[in-house]
Parts: structure tokens; sequence; C-alpha cells
């Protein structure tokens, strides 16, 4: 999979090279985006990395910053371009993405080799009550602007309020899982040693971020052109291509710790991505709007939250017992191809 990875580092100077060669928005956008998928895994790479040496709490606080720097780094200069419906359903797409694709792909490959998986229930029930948060989080603004709210003042200071709260319960998360109740995340995950030297890991990490906002500039230059030529809407290039792009690296993670008969990772990994989308990354886009000039809310369109709230209740409903199988892994993939196809008409 490293090796993979390594030859897929390649599309990062073809993506720049093309770009500037003046290539068509379709062949500049999925070559960005393929250019997008390594550099996220090396990212998330060297935060592991730096994360262990830093001990727990700091560690945390790294995954919790550069975790999802790949959505960040693309939902700011997607807002810089005026983009925020982009930006929306990418977010969109990242939470029923990790909780279905991603999930739905681990348990199925786990449940290749093991009839029945275990994990720990009363760490995901945790993470999923922190998922129903985040999704009263992202209805009451829209019911608030359905039952007649229409001051745009009024809309926009109360995203600000739900994204200093949704903050709160995030950093609460991480106090409850790396402190109070450590317990309960680190029986699978045990003492791992660095493999990289602290050097390496942040040279890694700032030359990777570095090229992630290159090729997003790219990515996201495309995204127009790319509109009008084939004629996908905004909503469906958010919520299914930007979204994959971020979370790929996160899959494969995902499947072989499924591979390996550790969900309690694999779970961590997707439920506990698809929270930090909607209850770190979020809000911070929304307070980086603000200084960028174009505010942008926390109202989706009906379409998204019925997604986003039906994707949280069925992966509550296969993992409140504690065990998962490939049927409910195959259901949970089902559940997001007729998403995806519903959002291509859309």
């Amino acid at each position: 999979m490293n090796k993979i990875f390594l030859i897929m580092l390649l599309f990062v100077p073809i993506a720049i090279i093309g770009n500037y060669a003046g290539l068509s928005p379709i062949l500049t956008f999925f070559l960005s985006a393929l250019a997008v998928i390594p550099l996220a895994k090396y990212i998330g790479e060297a935060t592991d990395e730096l994360a262990i040496r830093t001990g727990p709490a700091l560690g945390g606080l790294l995954n919790a910053t550069f975790g999802n720097a790949t959505e960040l780094i693309i939902g700011l200069i997607a807002i810089r371009s005026g983009l925020l419906e982009v930006v929306k359903a990418s977010i969109t797409g990242s939470i029923i993405g990790n909780l279905l694709l991603v999930l739905g792909t681990a348990m199925i490959a786990g449940g290749s080799r093991n009839k029945i998986q275990s994990f720990n229930k009363t760490a995901a029930l945790a993470s999923a009550s922190t998922l129903l948060l985040a999704v009263i989080a992202l209805v009451i603004p829209a019911i608030f602007v359905q039952t007649g709210a229409t001051n745009a003042h009024l809309i926009e200071e109360l995203s600000v309020f739900v994204s200093i709260f949704l903050v709160i319960a995030y950093m609460a998360g991480l106090l409850f899982s790396l402190r109070t109740h450590k317990h309960l995340y680190v029986e699978e995950v045990g003492e791992y040693e660095a493999r990289w030297s602290k050097t390496r890991s942040l040279t890694v990490l700032i030359v990777a971020t570095a090229f992630v906002g290159w090729v997003s500039e790219i990515l996201v230059g495309s995204i127009e052109p790319l509109v009008e030529v084939l004629g996908w809407t905004q909503l469906f290039i958010g919520v299914i291509f930007v979204a994959i792009i971020g979370n790929a690296a996160e899959h494969t993670s995902a499947i072989v710790m499924a591979l390996k008969n550790k969900m309690d990772l694999a779970l961590q990994i997707s439920i506990g991505s698809a929270t930090q989308i909607a209850m770190f990354v979020a809000p911070i886009l929304v307070f980086s709007s603000l200084f960028l000039g174009k505010p942008m809310s926390l109202i989706f369109n009906t379409f998204e939250l019925v997604a986003i709230v039906l994707s949280v209740f069925i992966t509550n409903l296969i993992v409140e017992d504690g065990e998962s199988n490939w049927l409910e892994g195959l259901q949970l993939l089902m559940a997001y191809a007729i998403m995806a196809v519903a959002f291509f008409f859309h």
C-alpha cells in the first residue's frame, strides 16, 4: 500500500505542469484530485508520528488540527473562490462518506476473514452520541430559516454561536478519550514506537501541507469549468469527489485495521473522522469565512441534511450491539450508493 501511495506522488508534478500547460478542466480536475490523495496520506502519517512523540494530550490536539488538514485547506481555498456550496457539500460528503463508504468497506473487508468482529460498545456509542449532537447542530439552523427567519445577520450570528458550541463539545470529547476515559480507546491500540524522527515528521508535514495547498488551488480552480463542460452540479462534485479525495487515505487505513481484526481502530478512524469534520472542521471554516470576507453559514439544504441524519441513524443502529459482519458493511455501502446516485441526479 505504501508503494502505491509513493507512485501516486508522481501525479503532483504532473498536475502542476498540466495546469500551466493549459490542459482541459476535466483532466486538470482529476489529475489534481489524484495528486491530493497521497499528500493527504503523508500529512496523516506525519501527524501520527508526531502525536506518538508528543504524548496523548498534545498528540490529540495535533490530530484535531491536522487530522483533516486536506479538507480544511480545500475548504478555505473554495471559500476564498466564493464556492460556498462546494464547501458545504464537501462537509456533507465527508460525513456520509466516512460513516457509510469507509466504515462499510472496512466491515466487508474484516467480515471476509471473520464471521463476527467485536469492538468496544461503550466507546462506539459515545462516538455515536457525539455524532447525534453534530446532527442537532446542523439541523437547527436549517429549521430556524425554514420557520421564517430570513435576516442574513441573524443567520450568520446563529452559525457562529453553533460553531462555538461544537468546538467546545469536540474539545470535551478529546478530554473524554485522552484523559478521563482513555481506557476505552487504548485497549487495542497499545504502545507504538515512532518510526520517523521528529525532524522527518515535521519536514514531511510541512512539505505535504504546502503541496496540498498548491494542488488544491488547481483543483478548486477547475471546478467551475468542469461544471460547465460536464454539466455536473457543485453539490455532486462536493459531496462525492471532493469528499472522497480527502478521505481516501483514511479509507485504506480503516480497511487495513479491519483486515487485522482491529475493529476498534477501524471505527475510530471512520466515525472519528466524521465527528471531526462536523464538530471541528465545519466550525473552523465558518470562523475563517468571516475573516476572508465571505461569510459561510451552517445552513445546509434539506437533501444534504436528510442524507446526514440517515447516515448517522443507520451507523448508530449497526454499532449499538458492539459487533459487526460483512452484511452490515454491505448495507452501509448500499446506503451510500443510493445517496450518491441521488446526489448525481439532484
